[in-house]
């Protein structure tokens, strides 16, 4: 069985969604009726919901729906890391069982200032977290790599970091400044990525796994597959690819390991991660 570390819930119609084009097909409602749809005829038999939103109601609906399906293992929900996160966490938990919570992100991505990672507060709340047994998801940019490199240092083996999507590296470009930084941060034992999001940054019409191949390579040889792990990126995915075409990539990128490492890779790392039961 696979898990899926990565996707996503939304309903545009209920919770605008700021980052998402318009007219892109995808701005429209996906809930668990689509994604059981969607991991059918596939090896995935559980998933990570992440927050799109930053917003605790969002988190709050996402735990509510985790705790509803069997499905959805875990849920990465969102806090604001410049206040209290224990404080904001105990007011969720006052309200809404928090055992499905098993991570926090922030859209680090969209922050103008490229250093918003490595901010006295941000640190703060994400040792807090690692405190509280959870997870910090970092959503991040090529540029904004120093950052999470410098909160990495400021953290350590009691905060579990993720950096999801590679840090959308530039896919038919010159890797090399990205693979530097991804190497920089993958000394620190303490942070794992996430082999996700990868068809979105690439040519969404003509990609293949091919174009795809430098960036797993990079990723596998520094990380390992202990601490790679896999993710959909769906609905978000769609605008490039089908669910099972991301699998079936996901498969292709790393059947040069052993069947053991690639267990890593599709199921053991996300659960030893998160601490998925």
């Amino acid at each position: 069985m696979w898990i899926d570390a990565h996707h996503h819930l939304w309903d545009p119609a209920r919770r605008p969604q700021p980052w998402m084009d318009p007219e892109w097909p995808i701005n429209r409602a996906f809930g668990l009726g689509d994604l059981r749809e969607a991991v059918a005829g596939t090896q995935v038999g559980a998933t990570v919901a992440v927050q799109t939103a930053s917003s605790l109601d969002e988190t709050a609906e996402l735990l509510g729906l985790a705790a509803s399906d069997p499905l959805v293992v875990g849920v990465v929900g969102w806090l604001d890391l410049e206040a209290d996160a224990p404080r904001q966490l105990d007011h969720l938990a006052a309200s809404h069982p928090l055992r499905p919570l098993v991570g926090v992100r922030h859209q680090a991505e969209g922050e103008p200032d490229p250093g918003w990672l490595g901010r006295e507060a941000v640190v703060s709340s994400v040792r807090a977290l690692g405190r509280r047994g959870l997870a910090c998801d970092l959503l991040v940019r090529p540029h904004q790599l120093p950052a999470a490199v410098a909160l990495a240092r400021r953290t350590d083996t009691t905060t579990r970091l993720v950096l999801d999507h590679c840090a959308k590296p530039p896919i038919g470009s010159d890797l090399g400044d990205w693979a530097r930084a991804v190497r920089e941060l993958a000394r620190m034992d303490h942070v794992a990525c996430k082999l996700s999001g990868l068809v979105t940054e690439a040519d969404w019409q003509r990609w293949t796994p091919a174009a795809l191949a430098p960036v797993a390579e990079v990723v596998l040889e520094c990380f390992g597959p202990r601490r790679v792990m896999f993710g959909s990126d769906w609905p978000v995915c769609l605008l490039a690819a089908a669910y099972e075409q991301v699998a079936e990539s996901a498969a292709a990128l790393v059947e040069g390991l052993s069947p053991a490492e690639q267990e890593h890779v599709f199921a053991d790392t996300a659960r030893t991660w998160y601490r998925l039961p």
